[in-house]
């Protein structure tokens, strides 16, 4: 664990909150995460992980909703944001074709480091994600983010990027140390991958009916146990933040949100609705 403050330029670190819907991020109300800059509501480009995090890393983050305008001025404007979070360093999308891939523009053309740190394995090293990382880690439990504070160092004079993928917002909310027989359980697509040749995790409904869907009042404890995931992540980011070396941009948002019996949803995926899309969206510079 990095114990000093260097200070190398242009170091950039993107929190991805997994399954982290913009309402349940503004009720916990994440003081330490939110004193980077002003919460927005944005968009995710996809409605489920490994999509979202592939749009992200293409230099994509999720959208606000604009008006009026094209979609290719719209791309324009968030390239040129770049500038700031790279600390005056120029990223555009006419300088990233024709790979259109962040991270090995960052660590080939500018010089940066590059780690991921990912908790679900749907964004395993074997997976294309994993294309201008020097070191990718798919983490031993996939909700404990706290143990990647030991992978983060930054070398002096050298820039860094980090990706964290956090699970402790993806289903089922769990915080580090909870006992697994405390977990709400579902069986199909929406469950916990433990190993990626294995079966979904859980095996059977709450309850252990095969085809029972959750009742209301357990969508209610499943949407509070999201927001009491993100203050337990806002805890673990005050650690990171005070890590981080001056000068460091931050953002920190969702890859997709999540439904909590909306029109009979749950879950994320091969769904569609305004709350799956839904993300926080909040950055700025240590």
């Amino acid at each position: 664990m990095m114990t000093g403050r260097p200070s190398p330029v242009g170091s950039f670190v993107l929190v991805v909150l997994d399954s982290c819907r913009w309402d349940t991020f503004a009720k916990a109300a994440p003081e330490s995460m939110m004193s980077l800059g002003p919460l927005e509501k944005r968009y995710s480009y996809a409605s489920w992980t490994a999509p979202s995090h592939y749009n992200m890393l293409m230099g994509l983050l999720p959208h606000t909703n604009p008006r009026g305008v094209f979609a290719s001025d719209y791309y324009r404007k968030d390239f040129f944001k770049y500038r700031e979070r790279l600390g005056g360093r120029d990223l555009s999308f006419a300088n990233l074709v024709p790979g259109l891939y962040l991270p090995p523009f960052l660590h080939d053309t500018l010089g940066y480091a590059t780690t991921a740190l990912v908790s679900l394995p749907v964004l395993n090293s074997f997976t294309p994600l994993n294309r201008g990382f020097d070191r990718f880690v798919l983490m031993e439990r996939h909700n404990d983010m706290e143990a990647m504070l030991d992978l983060i160092h930054f070398p002096p004079g050298k820039p860094c990027f980090y990706m964290l993928n956090v699970g402790e917002t993806h289903y089922p909310y769990a915080l580090p140390g909870e006992p697994e027989d405390m977990w709400p359980r579902i069986s199909g697509v929406h469950g916990v991958f433990k190993h990626l040749d294995d079966h979904i995790a859980g095996g059977e409904l709450d309850g252990g009916e095969p085809g029972r869907f959750f009742d209301a009042p357990t969508m209610e404890i499943l949407r509070k146990r999201q927001v009491e995931a993100v203050r337990h992540v806002d805890r673990v980011f005050a650690r990171l933040r005070a890590m981080l070396p001056e000068g460091t941009w931050v953002t920190v948002t969702s890859d997709h949100g999540e439904l909590f019996g909306e029109d009979g949803l749950f879950g994320h995926g091969p769904v569609c609705h305004e709350k799956v899309f839904e993300v926080p969206f909040v950055e700025g510079r240590i």
